[in-house]
């Protein structure tokens, strides 16, 4: 994974935790460095749901970005509901 990966990888992450944030209902505490954090957890969940769906298709999908939104938000969810 080069630097480009992750300097992709945090911009995308930054996008997505943000618009989880603006989603999940009521005030969500946290910084941008969190949000990206978020972003980036989100991913990873929505990628796992959209596995559960697939058949092993890859590169960009408007329906992973949504899958990852999605993911962001149960993510955000747990960290608020349990975590915190």
């Amino acid at each position: 994974m080069g630097l480009l990966s992750l300097l992709w990888m945090a911009i995308v992450g930054l996008i997505v935790g943000a618009l989880a944030r603006y989603f999940y209902p009521g005030p969500v505490p946290m910084g941008w460095i969190g949000t990206m954090l978020l972003g980036v957890v989100g991913s990873l969940v929505g990628g796992l749901i959209g596995a559960l769906f697939s058949r092993g298709k890859s590169g960009f999908q408007p329906a992973g970005f949504v899958l990852s939104v999605i993911g962001a938000v149960i993510a955000l969810w747990l960290y608020l509901t349990y975590l915190r």
